[in-house]
């Protein structure tokens, strides 16, 4: 469930140290109810950040950092249907913090630990092996499914333990499948049937074209009931967002609603992820890291083709 975190403010007045010990006069008591009003007012007025539990990607910066985020422009990295890339003006570390205040809820960070960050360090590095790629992109699929799965709905259920006691639990609601976008996304599938034995998959095949540079769809398949269906949609990486724009029509002309896509996600970009939820208001977004460089080398290195 996600949490709403606030900026602390500087201490309140009435928690600094005083070390004066004359009596405060009248006038200068009602200064300082004035000041304690006004810190109030700002607090109200502070924007709320809505992450996962224990998430802690850039929601508070240092001077460097917020210095570091002015004019950064920064280039992906290497092949994908976008590696001509350039993050636009403005996408930056800072972005980060900006993009979750105006999405909210629609976009959700797993919480960083030093785990995640040694994966995520692994699979941007580009003198990794290609074996502990496989195996660290595999554990971060697998991180990333299972708080997916979190997000399905779940109903209470009441079993009967070994020794004969009652037991108040939950289960899945039923109606659940996965969709791949090929090939890239198919990386993710092993780790979502690892938690889930009998779901249905489907796939689309989506490429840029050589001429107009734009993503044309090629080939999709889906349980035919997948308009009644919540729908986990898999993409390693969201460099332009343009795939999964062209892959959830696709997904809404077969029936299904963007309320029920949860997009399953690595690695974004801060405009790859803007420009999703822009086009598409009510989807939900779960990845690890929004940064303004994608490790867009993911696909090749993980099938053995870079």
């Amino acid at each position: 469930m996600a949490t709403e975190l606030q900026r602390q403010d500087s201490m309140p007045c009435h928690n600094r140290q005083v070390n004066s010990t004359s009596t405060p006069s009248p006038e200068r008591l009602r200064a300082d109810d004035q000041i304690l009003d006004h810190a109030e007012e700002n607090n109200a007025a502070m924007a709320k950040l809505t992450l996962l539990p224990g998430h802690a990607h850039s929601s508070v910066l240092s001077d460097r950092d917020s210095q570091a985020c002015c004019g950064t422009n920064l280039h992906s990295e290497n092949h994908s249907d976008s590696s001509n890339y350039e993050a636009p003006v403005g996408d930056s570390l800072l972005g980060d913090c900006e993009l979750s205040r105006q999405i909210g809820a629609q976009l959700k960070l797993l919480p960083m630990n030093d785990q995640i960050r040694e994966l995520q360090t692994i699979i941007r590095d580009k003198t990794a092996s290609r074996g502990d790629f496989m195996f660290s992109a595999d554990r971060l699929i697998r991180l990333v499914v299972e708080e997916g799965l979190n997000q399905l709905p779940y109903k209470e259920c009441m079993v009967t333990t070994p020794t004969g006691h009652k037991y108040e639990g939950v289960k899945f609601e039923k109606g659940n499948c996965g969709v791949s976008i090929m090939r890239s996304g198919e990386a993710m599938e092993q780790g979502l049937r690892d938690c889930c034995r009998s779901i249905r998959i489907g796939k689309i095949l989506i490429q840029s074209d050589e001429e107009t540079q734009r993503a044309k769809v090629y080939y999709a398949k889906f349980p035919p009931d997948i308009y009644r269906r919540k729908v986990l949609l898999m993409y390693p990486i969201l460099s332009t967002g343009n795939t999964v724009i062209e892959a959830v029509k696709v997904l809404i002309e077969h029936g299904v609603q963007p309320s029920v896509i949860i997009l399953l996600s690595l690695f974004s970009t801060p405009h790859g992820a803007k420009s999703i939820i822009q086009e598409f208001p009510e989807i939900t977004i779960l990845t690890t890291e929004v940064h303004p460089v994608a490790p867009t080398h993911f696909g090749q290195k993980y099938f053995g083709t870079d």
